[in-house]
């Protein structure tokens, strides 16, 4: 009381009105703080809470320390992507949120083995990646070119001596073996289906002719490269010219398989003119010119020509 007299006039006239401000503050406080208090239900401190218990449960299951329901789902959790689908996939359902709330609430987390088509998807891609991982492209690999020979029963196929009855000869007196003839052959040393010419480039069109690179491959492994041509009269016989086109590349490839090598041999080839071929002199009849012609003994003259 003594120090508020020695104050001076002005400093207890402050002090008087710290005093009542301060007064009214504590008339007016329990009103206050039921109020509060009654908001205080709908803060978002009270909504945040079970976020932060969730949060917190999460990480010490994480940690493996909180009760065992917890840990148990998360530890099966963990497991997940030892399951047999594939490794992106467990890796992304383990980070998921679904996974994570799961795991938090106690139910039965998500894990890929759950699904009923997992196993069959995963086969089907393992199958898919390894088909592709295969795929060659033909029109440049020479992939198994040269590398090892043939077994010795498709060796025997192949080098066969062809048979005089099968050789066929053209007016010109080229002997040849008829394409069919040659696929024959293959079908019987590889099977059917386990040979077939993949092009190598593109067909080449002039206005007589049609020509274009293929190879032959056989068990997976290509085996020769030739290309094959074909005349043509008309544009309505491209189709057809390309097909020719196809067989005389597989003739010039089986060639170096040994397929039929006598056609090439001049030896051969004298011998079997004089034994099995004639020239018989007959008349085109197109253009009603006489002309000289060989063919079979055992043949006869049909069209479009005419004995003579």
């Amino acid at each position: 009381m003594s120090l508020y007299l020695g104050l001076r006039p002005s400093a207890r006239h402050n002090l008087g009105l710290c005093y009542r401000r301060y007064a009214s503050t504590i008339a007016t406080k329990p009103a206050a703080t039921t109020s509060t208090a009654s908001k205080s239900t709908y803060t978002p401190r009270s909504t945040t809470t079970p976020t932060r218990t969730a949060s917190s449960t999460y990480n010490n299951a994480s940690s493996t320390t909180t009760a065992k329901p917890v840990a148990t789902s998360t530890s099966s959790t963990a497991a997940a992507p030892s399951s047999s689908a594939p490794t992106g996939s467990s890796t992304g359902v383990a980070a998921s949120p679904i996974a994570i709330g799961r795991s938090v609430s106690g139910t039965q987390p998500y894990s890929l083995s759950d699904s009923p088509t997992s196993s069959s998807s995963s086969s089907s891609f393992s199958t898919s990646a390894s088909s592709f991982s295969t795929e060659v492209d033909w029109s440049r690999s020479y992939l198994g070119l040269g590398s090892a020979p043939f077994g010795e029963k498709t060796a025997k196929v192949l080098s066969a001596p062809v048979s005089e009855d099968e050789i066929e000869i053209k007016p010109d007196g080229m002997i040849y073996l008829p394409e069919i003839k040659y696929r024959r052959v293959l079908n019987r040393a590889f099977g059917p289906g386990g040979w077939g010419l993949a092009p190598r480039s593109e067909t080449l069109i002039t206005p007589r002719m049609i020509t274009r690179e293929y190879a032959l491959v056989a068990h997976g492994r290509l085996v020769a490269v030739a290309r094959g041509e074909q005349d043509y009269f008309d544009v309505s016989g491209i189709p057809t010219a390309t097909e020719g086109c196809k067989s005389n590349a597989m003739m010039r490839c089986c060639k170096d398989l040994g397929v039929a090598s006598e056609l090439w041999d001049p030896k051969f080839i004298r011998a079997f003119k004089k034994k099995y071929a004639h020239q018989v002199f007959v008349e085109y009849i197109p253009t009603k010119k006489t002309k000289s012609i060989w063919m079979r003994k055992d043949d006869e003259v049909v069209y479009p020509y005419k004995k003579t």
